[in-house]
């Protein structure tokens, strides 16, 4: 007994005829005949009576079609599933995101992901730029989301967006008031905070226009750095995005006009490794409104 045996049953006992039942199913009636006789020897009742004015239903018929009702419409219910799957539009994604931004920088695309694939949902696990990278080589995770700089041998890369650093700070750190933007020289001699994995990035910037930071306190968290700086011990350089970690109406801060501290939040995942459909589907939405 099969799938097609069992549609052949329902349709013969829907229209009652099985000369309209070939027609319905595009078959001639001799090969629909013999299907229904093999089935109902192959389980050994009988599931239709002919007469003269067409075929009805035996009990044991009657109890049949109720469970070849169920069958085929469960068969139909497995097809969809398996081809929503294949399509990405149901299933799970593993993503790994930095902590310092979480998802606040494309939860616009993660809105918008959500409406068109409401089945599709996410397993995400938090760490920094290095621990998202380790999971992602482990096989823990599809798809990284990570802020730059960092190592991009073996990853394909996808930039989100582009974000400067700034100068995070009290009021009475303020030199001048009536501007929101700063430069290295400004910053020269004045107590720093820095998370430490922007050390060298901001080493180099210092060191190309001849002068050296005064770094008062480096740490592993953009948090801690700004925890910091709102305690008014100096001033914190992070990137922008992470000055709503804090939440804090006690710093104001300036953008660093240096085009080399520019920092950028990518979708990293690995080359030449199986990516899911709902994984693509949504690198695909990204590559489509990252602009």
């Amino acid at each position: 007994m099969d799938l097609k045996q069992m549609l052949y049953f329902k349709t013969i006992a829907e229209e009652g005829q099985i000369t309209s039942a070939a027609k319905k199913l595009h078959i001639a009636q001799p090969p629909l005949s013999y299907q229904l006789k093999t089935l109902e020897e192959e389980i050994g009742v009988k599931l239709i009576e002919r007469g003269s004015r067409g075929v009805k239903l035996t009990e044991a018929g009657k109890l049949f079609y109720n469970r070849v009702e169920q069958i085929l419409k469960l068969s139909d219910a497995s097809l969809k599933e398996m081809k929503d799957f294949k399509d990405g539009d149901q299933g799970s994604i593993y993503m790994g995101t930095v902590s310092s931004s979480g998802t606040s920088l494309f939860l616009d695309k993660l809105i918008k992901f959500h409406k068109k694939y409401p089945l599709v949902n996410f397993e995400v696990f938090e760490g920094n730029t290095f621990k998202v990278l380790e999971m992602l080589e482990s096989g823990l995770i599809e798809i990284g989301i990570v802020r730059t700089p960092f190592n991009t041998t073996n990853l394909n890369c996808l930039t989100l967006k582009y974000e400067p650093m700034i100068a995070a700070m009290r009021r009475d750190f303020d030199w001048n008031s009536s501007s929101n933007l700063t430069s290295i020289s400004e910053l020269a001699n004045k107590p720093l905070i820095i998370y430490r994995r922007f050390e060298s990035l901001f080493n180099e910037s210092f060191k190309k226009n001849s002068l050296k930071p005064e770094i008062l306190c480096k740490n592993d968290d953009a948090r801690t750095t700004l925890q910091w700086a709102e305690a008014g011990v100096g001033i914190a350089l992070v990137p922008k995005s992470s000055l709503s970690l804090v939440g804090s109406s006690h710093l104001i801060y300036k953008e660093i006009n240096d085009e080399t501290l520019i920092t950028s939040i990518c979708a990293i995942w690995v080359k030449d490794r199986f990516v899911s459909s709902p994984a693509k589907n949504f690198l695909e939405l990204f590559c489509e409104t990252k602009k």
